[in-house]
């Protein structure tokens, strides 16, 4: 065992070391999976071993996040113009859990009009990816989105960022697998559908997608690579994904709207009223 966590922590020193010039010099973010947390009968929501026994300890202590309880990794962050509601994948999640109750109260408590860009995060993909094990799962992470779906749409999130599969796929607009747009790049009015877009192409090997590509799946690509948001103020935001070879722009899309079309309601995006007679 002391051999294992030795080994454990040099590979986070030298892990530290190669992301320092960013981590040092802008906000940097995590949200936990499941190299950082599963590990058997330690309260993790799968029965894995996949963090060798470091059970959410060093990432815990290695990086701040405003969580009120860091054992529970998920948290909310306001950054410029942007509202971020990170969950924890590695525990429960489904509509009645703690963190269910969290990620509400997260998205309902965004001030839209000074962060009008919601976003949501976590590392396994709890919305829609067909990497080709999620395609045997019908494009989810089981138990993922149908806990989840009704709250994006609700609060109407802009984008949901997952990791866990290693390559880049965006989605179109989507709810219930349905596309809300037919438009491929420029979306523009009130939000009927939360863009999933797939960031796994930050290390390790590359994840092959399903040969099944959905009609919801835009673009995909088979390779390392990042995503760049650009708010260029409350009303038009560019999101970009670049290769890590050349740092070229190989997909992009924008998002371009009002305040008072966050306001509006769309289905099943806005708590039923009864009307009656004054």
């Amino acid at each position: 065992m002391v051999q294992m966590i030795t080994v454990i922590i040099s590979q986070w020193d030298q892990f530290t070391a190669q992301v320092k010039e960013i981590a040092s010099t802008k906000p940097y973010m995590i949200s936990s999976g499941n190299h950082e947390r599963d590990w058997p009968n330690t309260g993790s929501y799968y029965d894995e071993t996949a963090s060798g026994g470091e059970c959410g300890v060093l990432a815990e202590t290695m990086y701040y996040v405003p969580a009120e309880n860091r054992a529970k990794f998920w948290y909310k962050t306001d950054y410029g113009m942007f509202r971020f509601c990170i969950a924890d994948s590695e525990h429960d999640w489904t509509e009645g859990s703690e963190q269910y109750k969290f990620i509400e109260e997260c998205l309902a408590s965004a001030d839209r009009q000074k962060q009008p860009w919601l976003i949501f995060s976590a590392h396994r993909v709890l919305g829609y990816s067909s990497d080709y094990w999620y395609a045997q799962k019908d494009f989810e992470e089981p138990n993922g989105r149908e806990s989840l779906e009704k709250l994006w749409k609700k609060y109407k999130v802009d984008i949901a960022f997952f990791g866990h599969t290693h390559n880049y796929e965006r989605s179109c607009p989507i709810y219930k697998k349905q596309c809300t747009s037919n438009e491929q790049h420029h979306y523009s009015g009130t939000v009927n559908g939360t863009i999933h877009v797939i960031v796994g192409g930050g290390g390790s090997h590359l994840s092959k997608f399903s040969q099944v590509q959905p009609n919801w799946s835009i673009y995909r690509d088979y390779d390392f690579g990042f995503v760049k948001m650009t708010a260029f103020n409350h009303t038009s935001l560019l999101v970009e994904y670049k290769k890590s070879s050349d740092g070229e722009v190989y997909d992009y899309f924008t998002i371009s709207r009002e305040y008072k079309d966050v306001l509006a309601c769309v289905y099943d995006g806005c708590e039923p009223t009864t009307h009656s007679a004054v």
